[in-house]
């Protein structure tokens, strides 16, 4: 028996995956098929070392480029309690996008001004939780919410410390659903059309906040460096000529997250060693050119750390063969724990957890057990001959945007989540329970 992974598989698994003396997938030492049978399926399971090995290859890339630059965790992308301290204990900042984000911090023991607050429309109540809590940077998004936090802070007593978030004209090589940087997006004040310049002045001129920086997000899942070199130099054009025209010298520059990970065995991300270079070297580098101070640089990374940290479980339930067309294999899951299939055609590996060696020569489509046709996790998966009923499927690189995303779609309970260490399985998020899907319903 081979210990070693069917080709293309390693690589977008957990860091400490690895395979039993009986053929199971292993993580952090925990026998899969194990912790399938004692928490159940759907499952997600976390490599706590590799949501560690990441944050710090962060924390030590940026820190070895620019003392002054900032790491900040996506919590967008996989915000429970356990992922805050972990992210606070490993020397991160952590940006959250809602209230219900913030109250998960907090609740956490997050350090309210290692928090950056984001979202284009947040209501009044989530302003005034912001402000109260003291968060260290809340992110502006339009002209209406720099007026509404202006106005609370004004009531509240307090200052609060503030970025404009900018969209840069730069259409970044990923699915149109998750580019953010062009002229027409929902977020921010554009470049090209001037509304970011009259932005920073509205903002400089009003007491009530302290403009400190400005804020880029060009998309998420993107492999080319260059596109990044791109944001950053068209960034630092725009702080030269704040300072030039309107006499506001910006020190702080947020270029937002979105490195891509390997979720298939034909991806090739870039390192995280080497996003950094390129961010920092690039602000450095252009910052010189335009003859300005080299800003504070800030990263916001949630994908790229915890994204290849997780599987999730599934046990087989029927095997449909249609002749000459495709194989059906259900799974006890779906569109309820795994959205991205349908919202924007995410793909995916999958491998036969109880028989983990097995080399994967047969072609399946995984569907999910909702009522709907497009409920289909991977259309055309790659698994073993022996696939059989019972078996218990592992979809790696499910870490970001599974469990944050996940629904009660024909009310169905969202499921457990656990993370694992040194052989020892903790759950973090509890499997719901009907109980759960009616405690807010009234006949």
């Amino acid at each position: 028996m081979s210990a070693r992974f069917p080709e293309g598989l390693a690589e977008i698994l957990p860091m400490t995956a690895a395979i039993s003396a009986d053929g199971h997938l292993t993580i952090g030492g925990c026998d899969t098929v194990e912790l399938a049978r004692e928490f159940g399926t759907p499952l997600y399971v976390y490599d706590e070392a590799h949501l560690r090995d990441r944050c710090g290859q962060y924390r030590d890339s940026f820190a070895a480029e620019a003392e002054s630059a900032r790491v900040i965790f996506a919590g967008k992308s996989f915000c429970t309690l356990a992922m805050c301290r972990l992210v606070a204990e490993e020397g991160l900042y952590l940006d959250v996008a809602s209230g219900g984000e913030l109250a998960t911090a907090l609740a956490a023991g997050f350090p309210a001004e290692r928090i950056y607050f984001h979202g284009n429309n947040k209501s009044e109540s989530e302003i005034c939780e912001a402000l109260v809590a003291d968060v260290g940077r809340i992110v502006i998004d339009s002209f209406e919410e720099l007026a509404r936090v202006a106005h609370l802070a004004r009531e509240h007593g307090v200052r609060p410390r503030v970025l404009l978030r900018i969209t840069p004209g730069i259409e970044a090589h990923t699915h149109e659903f998750i580019r953010t940087g062009q002229l027409d997006s929902k977020f921010g004040f554009g470049v090209e059309d001037g509304v970011a310049a009259r932005a920073i002045k509205t903002a400089a001129e009003e007491p009530a906040v302290e403009l400190v920086g400005v804020h880029a997000h060009i998309g998420s899942q993107i492999f080319l460096l260059h596109s990044y070199a791109k944001a950053v130099d068209v960034m630092i054009d725009f702080l030269a000529e704040t300072k030039a025209n309107l006499g506001v010298d910006l020190a702080e520059l947020n270029l937002g997250g979105g490195l891509g990970i390997a979720y298939t065995a034909d991806d090739t991300p870039e390192t995280i060693a080497g996003y950094a270079s390129t961010i920092v070297g690039e602000a450095r580098r252009h910052a010189a050119e335009r003859g300005i101070a080299e800003p504070m640089v800030a990263v916001e990374p949630g994908r790229s750390i915890t994204g290849n940290a997780a599987v999730t479980l599934y046990e087989v339930g029927t095997i449909k063969e249609v002749p000459g067309i495709r194989t059906y294999v259900a799974v006890d899951g779906g569109m309820s724990d795994n959205l991205r299939p349908m919202l924007y055609g995410a793909q995916y590996e999958a491998l036969t957890a109880n028989r983990a060696h097995e080399e994967r020569t047969r072609e399946v489509t995984i569907a999910g057990k909702h009522c709907e046709s497009g409920d289909v996790l991977i259309k055309d998966a790659r698994l073993g001959a022996g696939l059989a009923v019972g078996d218990i499927i592992a979809t790696p690189a499910t870490g970001a945007y599974g469990w944050v995303m996940s629904n009660n779609y024909n009310a169905v309970p969202r499921p457990a989540v656990v993370f694992v260490a040194d052989g020892r399985a903790r759950v973090v998020v509890h499997r719901e329970s009907y109980d759960d899907l009616l405690r807010n319903q009234e006949p």
